[in-house]
């Protein structure tokens, strides 16, 4: 199927096209071409597009956006990044669908891709998301280039480490709903503390088309603070959470015999029982935003709860395996996607839950933490031993002030770095283990779960 033509490409982004060819698919990475796809050749700081069209073509690419010659199918534009913007605005432009975005300290992949099944449930309907955690800068316009244009729905994963940048994304995404999931310090570096989080968060109100709806966490203490930033834009808001009070909220929620959560909801006046197939009270409080999500945007609630109680857990944010080790098999699971104190905690208490012979927590250092860091580090103390964490492996220099709280309380391992941690826990891994993997993405915690999930114990 046609995504673009050259014409298409030349007429968003005023660019001259060396021949006509047609895309099925858009990506910057050469890595990840395929066939019938349109290479975008970005250029930054470290690397240079244009260096790898050969790759890409070789790969498959039908066509590409440049800024430099070429002797391949091309559009010729002064700028591929104001390229790939304007292409983005023209695939926003030229649909229909009805948009919802998403941002948040923690849970806004899960909750988009939730949002996603949900939304595509319906034989009759189909959405399209953002792929992976293509939220930022290059992401989100990428993720919006690659919408068909006819599609009935629209999911648009949005983050950010600093000031203004939601303001932007915003204004290329246009929702007509938008979900801030929770507020919690991450990338607390570069804010004063966490109300200008909130602050930063609340930026994606901004780009709220007429009519638009907010979605906003009721239980979160900074609940206030972003009602005050979606008031100017936004016709309705809607709040979701446990307590009372929330107008998307769960009236009664216990856990199920698989692990996940079986929730009986309130969504205004109706009221709605479902399952969660994934483990956690975090993972309840984003079904609520899911369905209020769905609610706003005309959807199928019951299809909703279908689609949750089928949603497998994601890589890197959740996803379960067990490995065999000596006498039998061992539980894995996999958070090495990212980390930040509030999710670190909700994990830590999703591993307190597993009925297992031990517990142990793989935890990489969080980064991005300002010079409160090592006070979140050691506020991590509680929730280990809340969830019977018998062996610890702390990985990086920043994780000393844990290592510390719990030196005596727990068996503790402290390692430089993830080939280490790896080491450790597979000479220490044992039938009935159940272990926690989470960390900051750069930690490179998920070489741990890959050589797990390989087999080479």
């Amino acid at each position: 199927m046609t995504l673009w033509t050259s014409a298409d490409i030349a007429t968003a982004t005023n660019g001259a096209a060396s021949a006509a060819f047609d895309v099925s698919g858009v990506t910057f990475d050469s890595r990840e071409v395929g066939p019938g796809d349109l290479f975008v050749a970005l250029t930054g700081e470290t690397t240079d597009g244009h260096k790898f069209l050969d790759q890409a073509f070789e790969r498959g690419a039908a066509g590409a956006i440049v800024s430099q010659d070429t002797p391949h199918p091309n559009v010729r534009v002064p700028d591929t990044f104001a390229a790939l913007e304007a292409l983005a605005k023209a695939s926003r432009a030229r649909t229909s669908a009805r948009i919802v975005g998403v941002t948040g300290s923690a849970g806004k992949t899960g909750t988009k891709e939730a949002l996603f099944a949900a939304l595509d449930r319906s034989p009759a309907k189909s959405a399209h998301r953002s792929v992976k955690s293509y939220n930022n800068h290059t992401g989100v316009p990428l993720s919006l280039a690659r919408m068909p244009a006819n599609v009935d729905y629209g999911v648009f994963e949005m983050g950010m480490n600093h000031p203004g940048e939601l303001a932007h994304l915003t204004t290329l995404v246009r929702p007509h709903v938008a979900i801030v999931t929770a507020i919690a310090p991450a990338h607390a570096a570069f804010f004063p503390d966490e109300s200008a989080i909130a602050d930063a968060k609340g930026e994606i109100f901004q780009g709220l088309e007429p009519g638009g709806v907010a979605i906003i966490p009721y239980d979160s203490p900074h609940r206030e603070r972003l009602g005050a930033a979606a008031a100017p834009y936004a016709a309705r808001i809607v709040t979701f959470g446990i307590d009372e009070g929330a107008d998307v909220r769960a009236i009664e929620a216990v856990k199920a015999a698989n692990g996940g959560t079986f929730v009986t909801a309130r969504v205004g006046e109706r009221e709605l029982s479902y399952t969660v197939s994934q483990p956690g009270k975090h993972w309840v409080s984003n079904s609520l935003a899911v369905l209020a999500a769905v609610d706003a945007v005309g959807g199928d609630l019951a299809l909703a709860g279908l689609a949750l109680a089928d949603l497998g857990g994601l890589a890197g944010r959740g996803a379960r395996f067990s490995v065999e080790v000596k006498g039998g098999r061992a539980l894995v699971i996999d958070e090495a996607y990212n980390a930040n104190p509030a999710s670190m905690r909700v994990t830590l208490a999703v591993l307190g839950e597993e009925a297992a012979t031990r517990k142990i927590a793989v935890l990489g250092e969080m980064r991005e933490l300002g010079d409160k860091s090592d006070d979140y580090h050691a506020g991590l103390a509680g929730p280990v031993r809340d969830a019977g964490v018998q062996l610890v492996i702390l990985v990086g220099e920043k994780m000393q002030p844990l290592a510390d709280a719990l030196e005596g309380q727990v068996e503790i391992v402290h390692v430089p770095d993830a080939a280490a941690a790896r080491d450790r826990l597979m000479a220490t891994l044992e039938a009935g283990d159940a272990v926690l993997i989470k960390g900051s993405n750069g930690v490179g915690l998920a070489a741990v779960v890959a050589a797990l999930a390989s087999g080479k114990m």
